[in-house]
């Protein structure tokens, strides 16, 4: 963390609220993994430097585009073997867009979910 600089900013009464892009893919990231039938995060990459130095990247996975006051985001993952595939997409995306926006006040467009694998592990 801390390499992304980026902030989404909301006038407030007092002055404004700045929300680093870095604590909202982590919202994220939390969001989906805790959603049933997901096995992990990924990268669309493979392994990334943070995680080949042995630092872990709570964010991994998860893409955050702002457009005006709009937030998209772009989520990379695994399945767990014998899971909908469709059902575990939609039910990331409406925890990824009910967790980002009753924490942080802004509205999210899209969640786009990208299965990058299916895990061959059940669970146990």
């Amino acid at each position: 963390m801390g390499e992304n600089r980026e902030y989404v900013t909301r006038p407030a009464e007092k002055g404004s609220i700045n929300i680093s892009e870095d604590v909202i893919s982590i919202i994220a990231a939390n969001a989906v993994m805790e959603t049933d039938g997901v096995a992990a995060l990924s990268t669309s990459l493979g392994k990334d430097i943070a995680e080949l130095l042995g630092k872990k990247n709570l964010s991994k996975g998860v893409k955050i585009t702002v457009e005006d006051e709009n937030i998209k985001v772009d989520v990379y993952l695994l399945a767990k073997i014998g899971t909908s595939v469709s059902k575990v997409g939609a039910n990331v995306q409406e925890a990824v867009a009910t967790a980002i926006e009753s924490m942080t006040g802004f509205s999210v467009s899209e969640v786009n979910v990208h299965v990058c694998g299916v895990s061959l592990e059940r669970d146990k």
